[in-house]
């Protein structure tokens, strides 16, 4: 196969549609958050991007059917904004793969008419969270005032090392196409899949784009992590080993 391929599995009307960019991150926070839109809209498969840039592998799905590993857009209409969800399982391999595969991705949401975009991901903060903040990033000053208005926040220098994979590109590279572009990054403590840091991004989201998603399933999965986040807890709390059987430890 070629570098890149692409699927046009079909090629509906949008309306001024919105790129929503949710590929996996830190605490798979951005696709949780995209796959819980399609989860709870209606949506309809369009494309799907095939890459070398991707593990050699397949999926296979519960009839032990075999697909090869792509990217899928979708598009979805809601009451508020159509959009056009990016969705998959893995990154580009490479630096090079991380620009060509996000040039393809932009490529295919201009076909649609999408002159925004929202990169959807999570910021390590290193520790359990129970407050969770929504950090953005965006491709134009002009677009702070509006996300700090839903509850965004902006914060010198953070995130510290700046946005990597294509989430990042959505940014540097969609800015300079054009697009209206920000990124949505919830905090996370980075050691787990997290449902809360998903729904606060979605949260914003529901805000800047005037639409309404029920969360029912999303708290059930949170609750799900909530038992492994206390068992962790347990763990810190734990009992303080004297100082004197530190001497043997390495």
């Amino acid at each position: 196969m070629d570098d890149i391929e692409i699927d046009e599995v079909a090629t509906p009307e949008l309306d001024d549609p919105v790129l929503i960019e949710g590929l996996p991150g830190v605490g798979h926070v951005g696709k949780l958050a995209a796959e819980h839109l399609l989860e709870e809209f209606d949506s309809e498969l369009v494309r799907r991007v095939y890459t070398t840039e991707f593990p050699p592998q397949v999926n296979v799905d519960g009839d032990g059917v075999a697909e090869l590993t792509c990217a899928e857009f979708h598009a979805v209409e809601t009451d508020g904004a159509d959009m056009l969800v990016l969705t998959g399982d893995h990154q580009a391999g490479s630096n090079a793969g991380h620009y060509t595969l996000t040039t393809t991705f932009l490529d295919v949401a201009e076909e649609f008419g999408a002159e925004r975009a929202f990169a959807l991901g999570g910021v390590p903060t290193g520790e359990l969270v129970e407050e969770y903040t929504v950090l953005g990033a965006v491709s134009d000053v002009d677009l702070v005032e509006a996300l700090k208005d839903a509850g965004v926040e902006f914060r010198p220098d953070e995130p510290a090392g700046g946005i990597v994979g294509v989430s990042g590109l959505v940014l540097g590279l969609g800015g300079r196409r054009g697009f209206d572009a920000a990124c949505l990054m919830g905090e996370t403590s980075g050691y787990l899949v997290d449902p809360k840091s998903a729904r606060a991004v979605l949260e914003i989201l529901e805000t800047v784009l005037e639409f309404t998603v029920d969360y029912e399933s999303l708290e059930d999965r949170a609750e799900e992590m909530e038992e492994v986040v206390g068992k962790i807890r347990e763990m810190q709390e734990g009992p303080a080993v004297p100082d004197d059987d530190l001497r043997y430890i390495g």
